[in-house]
C-alpha cells in the first residue's frame, strides 16, 4: 500500500507548486489512474513515488515505511517503470534491454536469458523471433510490450506507467490497453497509470484520481466520475468525450 500524506512539489522555493496537498491511499493490487492535462502534476505525482522527484513537503509511505528510508537507486529497481518513448537500449537485443535490471543486480547470463524469454511469452511476442531482434526491427507497439516486459523483469509489486500508450495509433493501443488488463489479472500488480485520455481511465482503471492544477478534484471510480462528478472541473472533464460519443452515434443512425 501507499500513502500520500498532505505531499506538495515546489521547484521555486514554495513560489509556486506543482503538486499541493495530495492525500492519497493506492491499495495493493489496484489499477490507480491519474488523469488530467497536461501541467496538472499528475507526472510529478508518480515521479515521486519513485524518488526522481523529492517532495518538498508532507510524506509519502510505502508499505509503511517513509519511501525517503528507502536507497533511491533500490528504491527505482524494485519498481517497473514504463515511460511514453519506452528508452529501449538501441544496441542491445531485446532479450538484452528486458533483463538489464537482472545484469545489474548480478544475475548470471543464464537466468537472464530465461527470464527474458518468460516474459516474451507473456506479453504474447514469440521469444525465438524477438529475444534476439534489435530495438529499430520492431514496430511502435512491439517495442511498448517489450518496455512493459523489462518493468516485470525483477517481478516489482508496483508498476509505474507514464502515458505508455500515448504515442501509439489508437488500434495498437487499444490492443495494448487490452493486454495490460489480462497481464494483471495474471499478475496482480499494483500499477499507478498516468495518462489524460479520459476513455483510457474509463477502460483500465479500478479507481481514477481526477487532478487540476497540482490538486486532487475526486477520487473514485468511472462511474462515480460519471455519475457524481464532484466539481465542475469534472463535470467539464466528461462532457467533452460524453458529448463527442454521442454525436458520433446520431453520425451512424444517419447513414
Amino acid at each position: 500500500m501507499i500513502i500520500f500524506k498532505n505531499v506538495s512539489k515546489s521547484f521555486d522555493k514554495n513560489k509556486t507548486f506543482v503538486v499541493k496537498n495530495i492525500d492519497l491511499t493506492i491499495h495493493d493490487s489496484e489499477i490507480l489512474v491519474l488523469l488530467g492535462s497536461s501541467g496538472c502534476g499528475k507526472t510529478t505525482t508518480l515521479k515521486m513515488l519513485n524518488r526522481l522527484v523529492e517532495p518538498s513537503d508532507g510524506q509519502i509511505t510505502l508499505d509503511d515505511k517513509p519511501i525517503k528510508s528507502f536507497d533511491r537507486v533500490n528504491l527505482r529497481r524494485s519498481m517497473g517503470y514504463v515511460i511514453q518513448g519506452v528508452g529501449l537500449f538501441p544496441h542491445m537485443t531485446v532479450a538484452e534491454n528486458i533483463s538489464i535490471v537482472l545484469r545489474l543486480l548480478g544475475k548470471s547470463e543464464d537466468e537472464r536469458l530465461k527470464c527474458a524469454m518468460e516474459l516474451l511469452s507473456l506479453i504474447n511476442l514469440d521469444p525465438k523471433e524477438y529475444a534476439f531482434r534489435m530495438p529499430d526491427e520492431l514496430s511502435g507497439g512491439q517495442q511498448q510490450r517489450v518496455g512493459v516486459a523489462r518493468a516485470l523483469a525483477n517481478n516489482p509489486k508496483y508498476l509505474l506507467m507514464d502515458e505508455p500508450f500515448g504515442a501509439l495509433d489508437s488500434i495498437t493501443r487499444n490492443a495494448l490497453q487490452d493486454e495490460l488488463l489480462r497481464l494483471n489479472t495474471e499478475l496482480h500488480k499494483t500499477i499507478v497509470f498516468v495518462t489524460h485520455d479520459i476513455l483510457e481511465a474509463f477502460k483500465l482503471a479500478d479507481r481514477i484520481v481526477v487532478m487540476n492544477k497540482g490538486r486532487i478534484e475526486q477520487i473514485g471510480t468511472k462511474e462515480d466520475i460519471l455519475n457524481h462528478p464532484a466539481t465542475p472541473f469534472v463535470q467539464e472533464l466528461i462532457q467533452t468525450p460524453t458529448e463527442q460519443l454521442a454525436n458520433y452515434q446520431e453520425i451512424l443512425k444517419e447513414e
